[in-house]
């Protein structure tokens, strides 16, 4: 009798078990927590994402903004190797929330969904231009495994081959561009354009051409080929307005990324670049009196900063090859107010405001893109017109930062009737033209200097350079983590594309 009351317990216990365990997934169920999410949301997360700091290295490459400072503070200013400076656009892009991640599952989860083929393609387009911005700051980098720790169990990518990692962008933009279709599910939450499908298809196209003309070193033929596609008026035009430019507007919530070296605790650290104060200068350039100013004192904030001094003639940038200390000793120093230096500064109520907007592509580099294209007897068209197009429409386009910064019609023929465009020296003048354009959009002022050779700007000559760089940065190297933990990938990669250093220059760049 008492082995069966035992047996009668067990089948008890066991069948309370079945029961609880039966029910227990729906007990546990949070029911205010979501399960699933519209893509589209992971999507405008991925645009969002992609307006990154690039103030250490890029802008200082192409001698636009500089600091004197070594530490925490030191990458492009002196031409040395600072893992946290350098490892900026790699950790952000590859972040686990960060673009690739959030582009890839968006592609994952809309590529069989005839219903989402815009966002789809949407998706292909701009993962293009992040992994453009990752190769021209890094060469081989993790693409095709790329953000596929969750979808693939693939936590340590293998790094692609450059070359590779860019015919598969110019497949990506130009079949993502062509599929793009109005008819079909407009994406709305798109950042950029709402979902506008004839807006999105001129940025496809507008990267295409940008991708094209970075192959003018080193293969003319196949930059022409891809310019004449990307500049066909059948496959959905080009950017054709600043109201087509592809940005991100912060707000006082989300600040742009730059806001602290111009607003926060580096305000009294940062200053314009010699060179760049100096050709805006010297061309009697109206963007300057909106972009730089000189503070009473620079290293409060704004609202204490006292007088503002934006008188072109007055202002200074700051000259490379020296550090806090020597930088006493340069020529013309105009001296210190407490801590802070006398040089010219951004203009913390325009361009350096903390609601900054970020431009990723824009109106005026595409015409000064098509410029150069015209002068290369790629395309036909009126250079002249588009070299003062794009001129005008980035003097336009800084009204974006804040009204006070408009620059009037006037002034704007003004200049254009000062510094007219001259055939013989076009390429220099076109490029010219594109590293103002690009001012703020370091990646791709740096970039297009590496292509180009344009401006021409003297060689920082700091004593305390890394000895890889002959005369300017051509690369920046990989972070110190990959080195460790993705090993294996790392020095295939190496192998393959040169030393990891700052000297080693990428595919189109030889």
């Amino acid at each position: 009798m008492k082995k069966i009351f035992i047996y009668l317990t067990i089948i008890c216990v066991f069948a309370a078990a079945s029961a609880c365990d039966s029910g227990f997934e729906d007990v546990n169920k949070n029911p205010v927590l979501a399960t699933t999410t519209d893509p589209v949301y992971l999507f405008s997360n991925a645009q969002f994402g992609s307006a990154i700091a690039t103030q250490n290295y890029q802008m200082q490459i192409v001698q636009q903004i500089n600091t004197p400072y070594t530490g925490v503070l030191e990458g492009g200013n002196h031409n040395a190797v600072s893992d946290p400076n350098s490892n900026a656009n790699f950790n952000s892009l590859y972040l686990q929330n960060g673009p690739v991640n959030l582009l890839t599952t968006v592609i994952y989860f809309t590529k069989d969904n005839p219903a989402r083929s815009n966002l789809y393609n949407m998706a292909r387009i701009w993962k293009a231009y992040v992994f453009m911005v990752l190769v021209d700051t890094y060469g081989d980098v993790p693409y095709f495994e790329a953000g596929k720790a969750f979808l693939e169990g693939i936590n340590l990518p293998k790094y692609d081959d450059q070359k590779i990692i860019y015919e598969d962008i110019l497949k990506e933009l130009e079949e993502g561009t062509k599929a793009l279709d109005a008819t079909k599910s407009i994406e709305s939450g798109d950042l950029f354009y709402k979902g506008n499908i004839a807006q999105w298809k001129k940025l496809g196209n507008s990267l295409l051409l940008r991708a094209g003309m970075r192959y003018s070193k080193i293969d003319a033929a196949k930059a022409k080929t891809i310019v004449l596609k990307a500049a066909d008026p059948a496959n959905g035009g080009l950017l054709s307005a600043n109201s087509d430019n592809a940005l991100i507007a912060f707000n006082s919530t989300f600040n742009h990324p730059l806001a602290n070296y111009f607003q926060g605790t580096e305000r009294g650290n940062v200053y314009l670049g010699k060179a760049f104060v100096d050709y805006l200068k010297t061309t009697n350039d109206p963007r300057l009196k909106v972009i730089s100013v000189k503070y009473e004192t620079p290293g409060n904030p704004i609202a204490t900063a006292g007088a503002e001094n934006k008188t072109p003639a007055d202002q200074e940038g700051m000259p490379y090859g020296y550090n806090e200390s020597t930088i006493l000793t340069s020529p013309g120093f105009p001296g210190k107010i407490g801590s802070a230096f006398k040089y010219s500064q951004i203009n913390r109520r325009t361009l350096g405001k903390i609601d900054a907007p970020e431009f990723f592509i824009t109106y005026s580099q595409i015409q000064l893109l098509l410029a150069e294209a015209v002068v290369r007897g790629w395309i036909t068209g009126d250079v002249k017109t588009l070299y003062e197009t794009g001129v005008k429409a980035h003097m336009d386009q800084i009204t974006n930062y804040d009204v006070s910064a408009a620059i009037s019609a006037a002034d704007q023929s003004a200049y254009i009737t000062a510094n007219p465009f001259v055939a013989t020296k076009g390429l220099e003048l076109i490029n010219n033209q594109y590293w103002i354009s690009s001012f703020l959009n370091g990646s791709e002022a740096w970039a297009n200097f590496r292509r180009s050779g344009f401006p021409t700007l003297p060689i920082n000559t700091y004593p305390g350079k890394d000895p890889s760089v002959k005369d300017f940065i051509r690369r920046l190297v990989y972070p110190v983590l990959e080195k460790s933990v993705n090993e294996v990938n790392y020095k295939e990669a190496v192998s393959r594309m040169g030393p990891d250093e700052l000297g080693t220059p990428l595919f189109w760049d030889k």
